[in-house]
């Protein structure tokens, strides 16, 4: 048991090591980058939501006429 826990000391000890090391490794942007992707993103949502508005408003349509048919 008093290994087991150990290992586990060690293991997670070695883990956040290794975690510290990939961190100073990664390149981080700058502000402006941040700014311009983050602009994107949002222009982005905002598109795709109208598309499925519109696609869906377009299928309602079409799955009422269908039933409005059919139960005429």
């Amino acid at each position: 048991m008093a290994d087991e826990k150990k290992n586990w000391f060690q293991a997670t000890r070695d883990y956040i090591n290794e975690l510290k090391l990939e961190m100073r490794r990664v390149s981080w942007p700058n502000r402006k980058q941040v700014e311009g992707t983050t602009g994107v993103v949002i222009f982005a949502v905002f598109a795709f939501a109208a598309y499925f508005w519109v696609v869906d408003s377009i299928l309602a349509r079409g799955v009422k006429a269908v039933l409005s048919f059919f139960t005429k």
